[in-house]
């Protein structure tokens, strides 16, 4: 396993994995899950053709061309853009037009982290405390009921990697009243957050884990926190504009423990990575085993199912399209804007990724210059799952530029039907 101090790339973090990742099994047996597994497998198999791939073909010089599949994977440092643009079109979808939103970040004593690593059914009723809380809140303070909406994001890491759960809420500025009314809440008092944070983290640990030693410990944290916990309301509004709120949210929920950049050096045996600390604000540097930084990452990957983003009150999904016709009637008799205040970043396909982040064309002949065409795709799973030349045979045609093998003097085909449903493969 014996490496010379290597130039980090997007293999590198994959190359820790490959060497150490069966003796950090074998040291920690909690990890043998087939879940688990099967993230680092997705993680390990991104880019190889035996995971998948999508062969394209020059008509002219026949010249072939196979891309593999990317793994779309937020454990992936190569995936993680594409997935945060995913993430960036699917929240914006989720916001309401003409509604401002603000950015709430809660978080506990270090004493409580290792519950939450035990017990990790905790994390849901994490998230469902921080809603309760502000809903409580809300209402106290505008002294009537008011349902809000809120976007709950579990993080789990902290900026050195370790393991520090703690939640990200986007909420709607304000909330409907019973009698179907509008009010806003331009400021918030911060001294209520903290104490009511305070009360509704430690009561549903009491509730929820009961034992005598997690009640003695929320006494002595009672005692030492006088002033309650952190609850971080940002001054003014999210960032405007739905995009630029849901980059800012997907940050959060789709980054992975650590970005590619923050990796210095990884020589076989010993990882280097960078961080900015969070009180001194200054950046730190830290080498760690192999196998250290391994548990430092895989702690992150959450049980099989488990959603990172929840949605409540005005944003819960089983609502969601009747509060937005009774949230845009409100928005219009206030007088705000509604037509374009939110616009949704169209989901990039491969080609205009690689265009975007290269300039470089990748469906371009390399050879020829001409267009390359949707040739074959190959699943490991399912075997090939399109050809076109078994497409062509049973007249499944549909417009398409380009001259495949085999096409009239014209140099004009049809294109099979399917490659408009595959248009959205991601490779």
């Amino acid at each position: 396993m014996a490496h010379n101090r290597q130039r980090v790339d997007k293999d590198t973090f994959k190359q820790i994995f490959r060497d150490y990742w069966g003796p950090f099994q074998q040291r920690h047996p909690r990890y043998q899950d087939r879940h688990v597994q099967a993230v680092i497998d997705k993680m390990l198999g991104c880019g190889t053709l035996e995971a998948g791939y999508t062969t394209y073909l020059c008509p002219h010089c026949l010249e072939e061309k196979r891309v593999a599949f990317s793994c779309k994977s937020s454990f992936c440092l190569s995936c993680c853009k594409v997935y945060v643009d995913e993430w960036v079109a699917h929240i914006g979808r989720t916001l309401y037009e003409g509604v401002s939103y603000r950015h709430v970040v809660l978080t506990m004593p270090d004493a409580l982290h290792l519950e939450f690593y035990r017990h990790r059914t905790l994390l849901a009723d994490l998230m469902k405390c921080g809603v309760a809380m502000l809903s409580d809140a809300l209402s106290w303070f505008k002294k009537v009921r008011l349902e809000a909406g809120y976007v709950v994001v579990l993080e789990t890491a902290g900026r050195a990697g370790h393991w520090n759960p703690h939640l990200h809420i986007v909420m709607t500025s304000g909330g409907v009243t019973p009698q179907q009314k509008w009010r806003e809440v331009d400021y918030f008092p911060f001294t209520v957050l903290h104490k009511k944070w305070q009360y509704h983290l430690f009561t549903m640990l009491k509730q929820r884990v009961g034992t005598r030693a997690i009640k003695a410990k929320i006494d002595v944290l009672w005692r030492k926190y006088a002033r309650g916990l952190v609850a971080y309301l940002e001054e003014g509004k999210v960032p405007a504009g739905g995009e630029g709120l849901a980059y800012y949210l997907a940050k959060y929920v789709v980054s992975p423990p650590i970005s590619l950049r923050r990796i210095l050096s990884y020589d076989g045996q010993r990882v280097r990575y960078w961080y900015n600390d969070h009180k001194t604000k200054q950046r730190q540097e830290e080498e760690i085993p192999a196998l250290t930084f391994i548990g430092r990452m895989v702690q992150h990957i959450l049980p099989k199912g488990f959603h990172r983003i929840r949605y409540y009150g005005l944003h819960a999904t089983c609502k969601a399209k009747k509060v937005k016709v009774v949230l845009t009637a409100l928005m219009v008799a206030l007088g705000r804007l509604i037509k374009g205040t939110y616009r949704i970043a169209a989901r990039k396909t491969y080609r205009e990724r690689v265009l975007a982040s290269t300039g470089r064309d990748p469906l371009r002949c390399a050879r020829c210059g001409r267009e390359m065409l949707l040739w074959q795709v190959w699943h490991p799973r399912y075997g090939v799952v399109y050809d076109e030349v078994q497409a062509t045979k049973h007249g499944r045609y549909g417009p398409c530029r380009g001259s495949p093998p085999g096409a009239g003097a014209d140099g004009e085909r049809e294109q099979p039907m399917t490659q408009l449903m595959l248009a959205e493969l991601r490779v």
